[in-house]
Formats: structure tokens, sequence, C-alpha cells
């Protein structure tokens, strides 16, 4: 049975004209004509076995960031299903749900627990997590005083201790210095030998060759290509030189 499948999948957003004045913000949302849609994803079908790991590619504005955010429940979709099995935990906007005022502890104990982990489990884990992080004494100053490297770091460290059956990954994989992006690529491939399922976003074609099997190619919202990783890569690539103009750097 797969741990996630998508079948025939649409998402739209309504267009609402650029910029307005609060007050017509307002009788917009009231006003019951026909509004057009932007289609951001149309028809896409997939499926991942438990212990598979899938790459999604395509240009800017493909519809990968809507693929990962249905996948992980932040929206829904407009028509089809998305069946999504076991806990998923996704690394999208890194410290998103952090807060600058709280300390890093207490960021720590409310994220993880936001990404499903009870008291018990993140008492089990908090010193792991603050260990991989590498933030040391300042695990008790506010998350203010941190750096953006700090920060994410952080972020990173909670999601990958959530032990989730689903990993989603969006263009995180640059995070931190050198020896911690190491640290991070060596954890996700962790997950990969105990048999955990990835989900990546990344234009960084070589890393995803490494981390995924499969790869699924969108092309203005709609599926181009499904298969093999090597082959989905080459003819996307070939795609890409093709569409690039002559003298193009």
């Amino acid at each position: 049975m797969p741990i996630l499948a998508f079948d025939r999948v649409s998402k739209y957003f309504l267009r609402h004209g650029g910029q307005m004045l609060l007050r017509d913000r307002i009788r917009h949302l009231f006003d019951r004509r026909e509004r057009e849609r932007f289609w951001a994803l149309r028809d896409v079908s997939f499926a991942i076995e438990p212990g598979e790991s899938l790459a999604v590619i395509g240009q800017n504005g493909a519809g990968k960031s809507t693929l990962l955010n249905i996948a992980t429940q932040l929206c829904f979709p407009s028509e089809g299903v998305a069946q999504i099995s076991g806990r998923v935990a996704g690394l999208l906007e890194l410290g998103a749900g952090f807060h600058p005022y709280l300390t890093g502890r207490e960021n720590v104990r409310i994220n993880a627990a936001l990404l499903g982990l009870s008291r018990r489990q993140v008492n089990q884990r908090f010193d792991q997590i603050v260990d991989f992080a590498g933030v040391g004494d300042f695990i008790d100053e506010p998350l203010r005083t941190y750096s953006t490297g700090m920060s994410m770091r952080l972020a990173f460290a909670v999601a990958v201790n959530v032990d989730p059956d689903i990993l989603i990954i969006d263009e995180v994989l640059g995070v931190g210095d050198e020896a911690f992006f190491a640290k991070c690529f060596e954890r996700i491939m962790q997950f990969r030998r105990s048999g955990k399922t990835l989900l990546c976003v990344s234009h960084d074609l070589d890393s995803l060759s490494i981390l995924c099997d499969q790869a699924l190619w969108l092309d203005h919202g709609r599926v181009a290509r499904l298969g093999p990783l090597r082959q989905v890569v080459q003819a996307y690539r070939d795609f890409s030189s093709a569409s690039t103009p002559a003298g193009t750097p």
C-alpha cells in the first residue's frame, strides 16, 4: 500500500486583482461573481511505496511547492484525492514556526509538539536535538539573539529528530556551513538506509541523484514525466537546454 499517493490532484487559487484597500478586499470576499482561477496543479497522479524516494523537479512556477504543501497537508486539493499514511515531517521554510522572543529551548518544545511528539518524547530527544544543532549554551537565549544559520540549524535538528515515516525536503540542503551541511546530508541518508520515505524538491540535480531513485517532472502544473530518476532528469536537462536561447549564460 502506498505511503503517499496523489490521484488526479488539481489545485487552483483565485486571482484577487493585485493591491486593494481593506474595504475593497472585504467587498471582494463577498462578491459572488466568478473570479479567475490560477491552476497550480492539474491532474497530478503518482504513488510512493514505503522506503521509496521521489524527487520533484521542474522550473520555477511549475507547481512543486504546491505539491509539497498538499503532501504536508498545509493545503488541500481542489480536485482529486491525496492520501498520506504515517507521520510527516517537512523541511520547508526552516524556522517558520519559531518565535524570536522565546528561547531556543522553548521553541524546540513547541515546534516538536506541533510535529506530533508528546512531552515525554520531547524530553527524551531534547539533548539529541540540541547536540545535533550545535547551539550549545545559546539554547536558553532568545531566538532573536541567534544568527540566521543557528536558527536554521535548530529547526533542521528538530525536524530530523521527530523520526517521521515521510521526510519532505524543499530546497534546504544548503543549510548552515559546510560541516553542518555534511552532517545534515548524512542524517538524510540514514533515513534512506533505515527504510524511510523521502520526497525532495531541489534545483541541485546532482544531490537528488544521490537521495532519490524516482523522479516526477512538473511543467506548468502538469506531469511531464514520471519514472527512474536518471531518465527523467536527462529528459528535463535536454528540454531545458533546448529551451535556453543561444548565447544565454
